[in-house]
């Protein structure tokens, strides 16, 4: 089977972000049973040595340009963009990575009949899709998460950048996401919620939750319990959830835990912290470390991994991660999403948070706890290894792609 993936975000290496992640190790997958096509954007730190390491992994591999990031240039571009928002319907975080390049080439591929799927992976790449490629081949959007209801999630928790923007954006939003899924043949989705508000937009759909894994090799189960008192958080720290989870939780949760244990340390691990992350390394206890060569080995030093999400649907690469380096979890609903961690049908595999108060609970009772700690270890570990391992993705993603299901 040929197949082109669409991905205006360079993959490579898989820890950059969760889009990355998931990307890379289905594409990964997919490359070892058929002929995979990868049409990118190359960002301005991406090196020559990370595109080559990248082109060994398809069959074909097409690098363009990123387009210059009409967001920055003033007032008036984003009264500009609004508009065509308005009147066309594409969000401007779609329209600032759209390359008539790309557009160009993907078309002529297509057109010469050279795949037999075409998938966009990530949402924002639905742009590339023509309406009717649907006649000729199959085409599938890897979502990872709804922009709607991301965007809802933003406004009812308060930590939206623009509450007001965001007000305008979200019917908006909804007819965006609406109509550009009526393009696909196939919608896959990371979780259960996300999978019923697409349902909703598109009952009529072909919709299947596909999980993130965990690359079992670079997340090896931890040897021993540190013990101590260090916590940890680990994402790509421009991100907004992430941003905001670790303001949170420095300002609100970690100032009360470290009264109770003075010695408590909060490691922030995760590529191009924002100045808004960098100031909190002037805090007690706050250490922000920044993009690391190996995530595991600093997992492996802390007590606990605190994953205190307010926003951002999906499952989260970081709390699998965590998890299968044997971490015991303290998580918010948003940070445990698609995961089955406590209830009378399930052994207790995370410690659930949501408020300053329950994160203090949670926390004290792994600090003072080791058996409680050890158990969460083997159970997070033990639920990685069964369901969520890429390979187990993998195979999913590549049902998915069967044309005899076109």
């Amino acid at each position: 089977m040929n197949i082109l993936m669409l991905s205006s975000t360079f993959p490579y290496p898989p820890t950059r972000g969760g889009t990355q992640v998931r990307t890379f190790h289905l594409l990964k997958y997919l490359s070892q049973r058929h002929t995979v096509t990868l049409a990118t954007q190359r960002e301005g730190d991406v090196t020559d040595a990370e595109v080559a390491e990248l082109g060994n992994c398809v069959d074909h591999l097409a690098i363009f340009e990123r387009p210059l990031d009409f967001g920055t240039t003033g007032i008036l571009k984003k009264i500009q963009r609004f508009g065509q928002f308005l009147q066309q319907g594409t969000p401007p975080s779609v329209l600032n990575r759209y390359s008539l390049e790309m557009q160009t080439w993907v078309d002529n591929w297509v057109e010469a009949g050279k795949c037999d799927v075409i998938t966009c992976e990530h949402s924002v790449n639905e742009i590339y899709v023509q309406s009717h490629f649907q006649k000729q081949l199959k085409t599938i959007v890897n979502v990872h998460s709804s922009v709607y209801a991301t965007c809802r999630n933003q406004l009812t928790t308060g930590i939206s950048e623009n509450s007001l923007r965001d007000k305008i954006n979200l019917p908006l939003l909804r007819r965006y996401e609406q109509n550009y899924c009526g393009k696909f043949s196939a919608i896959v989705a990371t979780t259960e919620e996300d999978k019923i508000q697409l349902q909703e937009f598109n009952p009529n759909s072909e919709i299947t939750v596909i999980p993130n894994g965990v690359d079992l090799v670079s997340f090896p189960n931890r040897s021993s319990d540190p013990g101590g008192h260090r916590l940890i958080f680990i994402g790509a720290m421009d991100n907004l959830a992430n941003i905001d989870a670790v303001c949170f939780f420095s300002n609100e949760v970690l100032p009360a835990i470290q009264k109770l244990y003075p010695d408590t340390i909060f490691d922030i691990v995760g590529s191009h912290p924002v100045p808004e992350v960098l100031a909190l390394d002037q805090k007690p206890g706050i250490n922000v470390i920044g993009r690391v060569p190996s995530m595991v080995e600093y997992l492996h030093k802390c007590t606990i991994c605190v994953v205190p999400m307010r926003t951002g649907f999906g499952i989260k690469n970081k709390t699998l991660e965590a998890m299968a380096a044997g971490v015991p979890i303290v998580a918010s609903d948003r940070g445990l999403e698609g995961l089955a961690v406590d209830g009378v049908s399930h052994p207790l595999r995370a410690l659930r948070a949501n408020t300053p108060k329950e994160y203090i609970t949670a926390i004290s009772q792994l600090f003072d706890q080791p058996h409680l700690r050890t158990e969460l270890s083997h159970n997070g570990r033990h639920l990685v290894e069964t369901d969520f391992t890429w390979d187990i993705a993998g195979k999913s993603y590549e049902q998915v792609c069967l044309i005899d299901k076109f």
